[in-house]
């Protein structure tokens, strides 16, 4: 791992404030000002041995990655990027969608700003000329780890931009961040225990009730899951329809003129 730096005041006092609100998440918690990618610092430790919980926080990487393969643009100063490490190998099904709600709840109770949630794992802010406004400002990367008993560890990995930030042109029209849609600053500290927290109790309360309430949770906060015309790939061929709910293990339906498909992977674009 990189020389690790102090954790900066607005983290710490943060931290403090809401240790029994987080439980084992952050609890250890590794700072550095800039690492290769989060997820790599947090796979290694997983594989060393390290709890439940223990997250690893950057001021930026130069290798941040999001799905698909792409390429999580991190630079410095200007975002939140986390890695937690979640060894409860009966919910890793779930981590995506769990992650997706507790980043979602985490803005919102720190920010004010009514996110939304686009399937599988973006954040997205509402905007005000419907849905193809939305832009972009946060998601997840879940990455699960097997052994011979089956899933050992989820490291899900976790980027928020906070602060405005010369975006690449490849994604200047649909990224964001939370200052520039809030018109004013937002604590980073706040916002990393705050999506800790959230992580938290949705992860316990997934493992109290089951899928079902994590579904209906997820539901709400992604109103694009209903009536939203999608285009996505199967086969040779993009298909098309408009998105229908969730199935009942967490993947995308969607209404096409041959009946209800399922979409478990891959690139969904809404239209």
């Amino acid at each position: 791992m990189p020389a690790a730096a102090e954790i900066p005041a607005e983290l710490a006092a943060a931290l403090a404030a809401t240790q029994a609100e987080r439980g084992a998440f952050g609890a250890r918690l590794h700072y550095a000002a800039e690492v290769g990618s989060t997820n790599d610092l947090a796979s290694a430790a997983a594989e060393r041995g390290e709890a439940d919980g223990t997250a690893f926080v950057a001021g930026a990487q130069t290798a941040g990655r999001g799905r698909l393969g792409r390429i999580w643009f991190s630079p410095p100063d200007a975002g939140l990027y986390l890695s937690v490490i979640i060894r409860r190998a009966s919910l890793a099904p779930w981590i995506t969608l769990a992650g997706g709600v507790a980043v979602a709840d985490g803005i919102r109770a720190a920010t004010g700003l009514p996110v939304e949630i686009k399937w599988p794992n973006d954040i997205v802010a509402v905007g005000g000329a419907g849905f193809r406004a939305r832009r972009k400002i946060a998601g997840i990367l879940a990455e699960a780890s097997s052994g011979p008993e089956g899933v050992s560890h989820v490291v899900l990995g976790i980027g928020i931009n906070l602060r405005p930030s010369a975006f690449p042109p490849e994604l200047a029209g649909r990224a964001g961040a939370i200052e520039t849609e809030l018109g004013r600053v937002a604590d980073a500290g706040q916002l990393l225990a705050q999506v800790l927290a959230a992580l938290n109790r949705t992860l316990a309360d997934l493992a109290a009730s089951g899928p079902p309430a994590l579904v209906a949770r997820w539901l709400a906060l992604s109103p694009s899951a209903h009536g939203a015309p999608i285009e996505w790939d199967a086969g040779s061929e993009p298909l098309s329809g408009t998105t229908a709910g969730l199935a009942e293990d967490g993947a995308l339906l969607a209404r096409t003129p041959a009946g209800i498909r399922r979409i478990v992977s891959g690139e969904v674009r809404w239209r």
